[in-house]
């Protein structure tokens, strides 16, 4: 297994399966078993062929310093560094507004732990706002299968609480404060339809 150099320098490791097939290959909207992020990038291909919107998963920057060529086909990656902290998932153009939002998924059923966020993230999603642009966070309850849109501003609020003790967001505030998205089938996840409901009051 590579290690991994995270930029606080803690190495950690990476499993690499053997003989993985192409998920490109593999996906379709059919699967019922994709990952949120697999289910977003299907989503926003989907915007993208029909011209609704441009969004795009963020490449994370990696420095690699170690490579092992065991044939002359095949390269391996040994050894790798992240240059910097990634900030959040996905960004793009909707409806000529900026649009930069995080995706996290947790098997809580009552909460969603604060835990999967990052003070960087956080700033970030603080910057695009006070930019006038549009900021949220997608949060899927797997247990339940149930996900919600939460504007950043809430999820700030929650975050400055921790000081308090609280160290998650309640399902009942992430209810009453965000949107639910309802699953579909092409796109699997139609957040675009509650943005317009959010952002564009339509």
């Amino acid at each position: 297994m590579p290690p991994i150099n995270y930029p606080n320098g803690k190495k950690q490791a990476v499993p690499v399966k053997k003989g993985a097939p192409n998920a490109k290959n593999t996906i379709s909207y059919g699967n019922r078993g994709m990952t949120l992020e697999e289910d977003l990038n299907k989503s926003n291909e989907y915007y993208l062929e029909t011209g609704r919107a441009v969004i795009h998963k963020k490449p994370t920057p990696v420095q690699i310093v170690n490579v092992e060529y065991p044939k002359r086909s095949a390269a391996v990656i040994k050894e790798a560094y992240f240059k910097l902290a990634s900030t959040t998932d996905y960004n793009g153009v909707y409806r000529g507004r900026y649009i930069d939002f995080e995706a996290k998924e947790s098997k809580n059923k009552t909460s969603f732990p604060l835990r999967n966020f990052h003070e960087h993230q956080i700033q970030h999603m603080e910057a695009i706002m006070n930019h006038g642009g549009i900021s949220f966070v997608i949060l899927r309850f797997s247990m339940l299968n149930e996900i919600y849109l939460l504007d950043a501003s809430h999820l700030i609020s929650f975050w400055n609480e921790q000081q308090s003790g609280r160290k998650s967001i309640p399902k009942k505030d992430i209810e009453t404060l965000g949107s639910l998205v309802p699953p579909g089938f092409i796109p699997r996840i139609d957040y675009l339809k509650v943005i317009d409901k959010m952002y564009f009051k339509q």
